[in-house]
């Protein structure tokens, strides 16, 4: 049998649900597309997507846990690339201060949300350079091809 399927959405549980939906439109452009409230306020659900794309980030609320969740070493993360102006785009997160980690080697950099799940951010495929990425482009795109054979070699 050959399962054919595709990325729906992925998950990150938070602390204050209004402060992330505020920082994924400001950082990424995501808006909110779906929303589920538990009958009692139990736990609240946030879908935020960009127009016409069928992926979803899933923010959940739990009124349990106002704790810090344990995220680990941070090694699972999500990627996003953007359009436009990388450099414009990256100078835009720092002075957010959510940048938390660039390889300028490898061209890339993270950013971390309020409850610090960390973003990688790429340019768009077919975006223009920096003149100043063309010397990192290869090594980009060879990281690319490394993540995609599952071997992932960011943050070395």
């Amino acid at each position: 049998m050959e399962i054919k399927s595709h990325f729906d959405h992925v998950n990150f549980n938070v602390t204050d649900l209004e402060r992330s939906i505020r920082f994924y439109d400001d950082a990424l452009g995501l808006k909110k597309v779906g929303e589920v409230n538990h009958p009692d306020g139990a736990f609240k659900i946030v879908f935020l997507s960009r127009p016409g794309e069928s992926f979803k980030l899933e923010l959940t609320w739990l009124r349990d846990h106002p704790q810090p969740y344990e995220l680990g070493d941070n090694e699972s993360h999500l990627c996003m690339r953007v359009e436009g102006d990388y450099d414009a785009v990256r100078e835009y997160h720092r002075a957010m201060g959510c940048v938390c980690f660039e390889n300028h080697e490898m061209g890339l950099y993270f950013i971390n949300d309020p409850d610090d799940y960390w973003i990688e951010i790429l340019p768009a495929k077919d975006s223009q350079v920096s003149e100043a990425e063309n010397s990192s482009c290869s090594l980009r795109n060879e990281a690319d091809d490394q993540i995609q054979l599952g071997l992932d070699s960011c943050g070395e």
